[in-house]
């Protein structure tokens, strides 16, 4: 599974602002009704479904990522949202640390093994201190989508 399949193009964004997990939640939502890929009347539903997630336990998984997820009924397939917090957020992450990457995944309530693989794929390469870097260095979002084709090209 190669991250272009289920990234939006057009909901990329290099400068977050949010200060905060549930803002960081809200802004990724955001950039998926901006891309179309969700209903704005569903927006207010989602984040909800995010942040219960959440509470189960904290899918800040440390040296600056954060991949929060969830499955509702307002997607008919697997689609993602990749932020960027320059001066980063507190995610609760399991090192304590700051997340600055985040890929926001929502699949359909039925489906499950594209929403497994596509958080398979995403840990095993952010586990890359150079793909992570080089994500937290994009100056825009042309450039974070060139990074992630380049590292979709090497294999899924």
């Amino acid at each position: 599974m190669k991250i272009t399949d289920f990234l939006r193009e057009k909901a990329i964004s290099v400068d977050l602002s949010a200060t905060h997990k549930e803002g960081v939640i809200r802004e990724l939502v955001h950039s998926l009704v901006k891309a179309g890929e969700i209903k704005p009347a569903e927006e207010e539903k989602l984040v909800p479904i995010l942040m219960a997630r959440e509470g189960l336990g904290s899918t800040g998984i440390g040296q600056g990522v954060g991949i929060p997820h969830g499955k509702s009924n307002c997607v008919r397939e697997l689609v993602g949202a990749f932020g960027l917090s320059r001066r980063g957020v507190n995610f609760d992450s399991l090192d304590g640390e700051p997340a600055h990457v985040f890929f926001l995944l929502v699949a359909p309530e039925d489906s499950a093994g594209p929403h497994l693989k596509a958080l398979a794929r995403i840990s095993r390469l952010l586990k890359d201190r150079f793909f992570r870097e080089s994500l937290k260095e994009a100056k825009d979002e042309k450039q974070v989508l060139r990074i992630i084709q380049q590292e979709d090209q090497k294999g899924a």
